[in-house]
């Protein structure tokens, strides 16, 4: 028997380390992600697609403007033949009167060894491309940074969304907290005879509309770390949590016209526009070389002979000027070129409004949601008083508890209201973030991070 209860006493040990090792990678895996903000932008950055599309632009067009140096640089390539071949000389023309000679000369072998380079040496249109192309590449490297600035703004915002949901299921959570203590309490006065079942029924039901509200909170905030794990780059499965709550963080707001200043130098999409328009003079001036002369160097160096044991050295070196007489293409992309070149001044103008819409539109945010936190502060500590007043009326008798549920839903809207108010604020830097331009810089310092 004893040799029995030690067999299963053996058995039940493996089977629980077993468990043991089978358990712990799933509670391993099932770890949340605390998330900080500037995580939640560095992971969006790596993810995003429309980052990572604009990066490969960018480097295609470093390719081209690697190409279109390369007519400023020198051309060399080799060149090596043998032949066996024979000759008509009359196709070529070749007679001497009164002296007979063959039709046919041949067969015979050559042999070719030969290097061939060329400079251009004076090409004012291919310069002029070259220099184009370098400002072209400087305005794509800018739009993605602009594209950057986006995909950070909209990761803060997704952020954002999950910090006030965090908040209202947190409010939620602590309003359950307090029904429950105060449905307990009118049981409690019932049963001592002092109020009455209509009083515990209400507390009830206050109780019962107070976790359906919770539910709801919970469901939008684990809704809210769906959207935000997707952009992320990350599975929506992934358990995240934020490390940082939602607060109120005051900012100091310097003068608009400043702020304006600055951010048409920081802008990215601004910046790229001034690129492409300098990009289009350098074309212009490259279209109006077309017309100048060329000059260049070439020549070629290498072995030549009948067999490959008796070559002789043999080279050449020339230099070569090209005009350019009638070129009826050229007006025409001087047509397109003037055109483009409009177009993009009209939208370098419509965007400086722009920018200054919007630091002028965030500051304004800024400054009204700021208010409203102060006020809705303001309610929420009043609200908490006069549920605290009802309460204590209520324990002591002198009234029912339809103070008490109506303090409740008053506390409940006054919380809502702080909610929205610094969700507001905390949205409206992000946006002055945004319009100033360098945005992952600015809003990690605005968010209070160091």
């Amino acid at each position: 028997m004893k040799h029995r209860i030690h067999t299963a006493v053996f058995l039940l040990s493996i089977g629980l380390a077993w468990a043991t090792i089978a358990v712990a990678p799933t509670q391993a895996q099932q770890a949340p992600v605390r998330l900080t903000l500037e995580d939640a932008i560095h992971r969006a950055l790596q993810a995003n697609l429309s980052v990572l599309e604009a990066r490969t632009r960018s480097d295609e067009d470093q390719g081209a403007e690697t190409r279109s140096q390369a007519a400023l640089l020198p051309h060399v390539n080799a060149q090596t033949y043998a032949n066996y071949q024979n000759r008509d000389l009359r196709a070529f023309g070749i007679s001497v009167p009164g002296l007979p000679l063959p039709n046919v000369v041949g067969p015979f072998s050559n042999y070719d060894f030969r290097i061939y380079a060329q400079q251009n040496v004076l090409d004012l249109g291919s310069y002029r491309t070259w220099k184009a192309s370098q400002l072209s590449l400087g305005a794509d490297k800018l739009s993605e940074q602009d594209t950057r600035d986006l995909i950070v703004r909209l990761a803060a915002s997704l952020y954002l969304n999950a910090q006030s949901a965090a908040a209202r299921t947190q409010a939620a959570q602590s309003r359950v907290t307090d029904s429950s203590a105060l449905l307990k309490l009118a049981q409690d006065r019932h049963d001592a005879g002092t109020a009455t079942g209509v009083d515990v029924l209400r507390a009830q039901v206050q109780l019962a509309n107070d976790k359906q509200a919770l539910l709801e909170d919970d469901n939008q905030y684990k809704q809210s770390l769906l959207e935000l794990a997707r952009n992320l780059g990350m599975s929506p499965g992934t358990p995240l949590e934020l490390a940082e709550p939602l607060r109120y963080q005051s900012l100091n707001q310097p003068a608009p016209d400043a702020l304006v200043t600055s951010a048409l130098a920081s802008r990215a999409d601004y910046q790229s526009l001034a690129n492409q328009s300098e990009s289009i003079l350098e074309q212009q001036r490259a279209n109006r070389a077309r017309f100048y002369p060329k000059v260049s160097i070439n020549g070629n160096l290498g072995e030549l002979g009948r067999s490959i044991g008796g070559v002789a050295t043999t080279g050449l070196i020339q230099g070569q000027v090209d005009f350019d007489i009638f070129d009826r293409d050229r007006e025409g992309e001087a047509q397109q070129l003037a055109a483009r070149l409009h177009r993009i001044d009209d939208q370098i103008a419509d965007l400086r409004r722009g920018v200054d819409e919007d630091v002028r539109a965030a500051l304004l945010d800024l400054d009204s949601a700021s208010q409203q936190v102060q006020v809705a502060a303001e309610g929420q500590e009043l609200a908490k008083r006069e549920l605290q007043e009802a309460q204590d009326r209520f324990q002591a008798g002198t009234a029912n508890n339809v103070e008490v549920v109506t303090a409740q839903d008053e506390l409940a809207r006054a919380e809502e209201n702080y909610i929205l108010a610094v969700s507001s604020h905390v949205n409206a830097k992000y946006a002055l973030a945004r319009a100033l331009g360098d945005t992952e810089k600015n809003i990690v310092k605005f968010a209070g991070n160091p």
